[in-house]
């Protein structure tokens, strides 16, 4: 006989709240025991080693960000250290280079101050602005005009000798043109023995020429010229340069000398502009009468 099945329309067993509470005083009474006694250690000690794989997946993400981070603000300062190195570089050798500049300027106007001492007419110290960009000219611009007593026609010198002649001036800057230039003739004469010549320039880059020599001239390579103070603009004695070739033209019956220039006006910055010899008055018969 077949048995029909009872239907059971509600679950039974304990209650929610009763499984609740039944937790709970599990949880007070394992806290209880936690504290008082070490004997849930080994079971704490074997959960942490079960589940500390899963901490480091979990944690990975952001290592991987804090490892890329750290490397990038390392990189960083790496290359600001890197940077600053060099610009401390640089900047100790632009004050090096100023130092060493500094000293050679010293020495120069040191040498100036014995030139100085070795001329009757009264130096203005000047320092080059500019050099024009001429290709036909050789001239320097000089921080001093009309206002410091500067006038056109006053000498330039070095302590290597003359570097040229006054040519221009303003209030506040003066320009001067070398004694290269084709503009510039010196009244010279030959130290050896008193020869008394006229110095050009123009025609051989950085040289000076002494022109239409007779054949039998007392000049030879080697002779040094110096200023003969003939015409009043250049004080006499001041060197000029050295006789580099003597040249003789057979057809035209005239020799040419080439000298070397003694100054350098190229390496310096300063120099001696030299004010020039006030002219006597002359006697004028007829001023008596009026």
């Amino acid at each position: 006989m077949q048995q029909t099945a009872t239907i059971r329309l509600f679950r039974r067993g304990p209650t929610a709240e009763f499984r609740l509470f039944v937790l709970v005083l599990l949880a007070v009474i394992t806290l209880v025991v936690d504290a008082r006694w070490q004997a849930l250690e080994p079971a704490r000690q074997a959960l942490s080693v079960a589940i500390y794989p899963f901490q480091r997946v979990m944690f990975a993400p952001a290592d991987a960000f804090e490892h890329i981070s750290s490397w990038k603000d390392a990189a960083a300062t790496a290359r600001s250290e890197k940077e600053a190195l060099q610009r401390q570089r640089i900047e100790l050798a632009q004050v090096s280079t100023h130092a060493a500049q500094l000293a050679a300027e010293n020495e120069q106007l040191r040498r100036l101050l014995n030139v100085s001492d070795t001329v009757e007419q009264q130096p203005i110290a000047v320092q080059v602005l500019y050099e024009p960009p001429n290709a036909f000219n050789q001239h320097l611009v000089f921080n001093k005009g009309t206002s410091s007593g500067i006038e056109p026609g006053m000498p330039v010198i070095d302590e290597g000798g003359v570097v040229g002649q006054v040519v221009r001036v303003t209030p506040f800057t003066s320009e001067a043109a070398l004694i290269t230039d084709d503009q510039v003739s010196i009244p010279v004469q030959i130290l050896r023995n008193g020869l008394r010549l006229i110095a050009f320039g123009g025609n051989i880059a950085d040289k000076i020429e002494v022109r239409y020599l007779t054949a039998t001239v007392d000049i030879e390579p080697g002779d040094k010229l110096v200023t003969s103070g003939i015409g009043g603009l250049f004080p006499a004695g001041l060197p000029v340069a050295t006789i580099e070739t003597v040249e003789h033209d057979a057809s035209s019956g005239f020799a040419r000398a080439v000298a070397t220039p003694l100054s350098h006006p190229e390496r310096y910055r300063h120099f001696l502009v030299l004010s020039m010899e006030q002219d006597e008055p002359v006697y004028d018969p007829d001023a008596d009468n009026d």
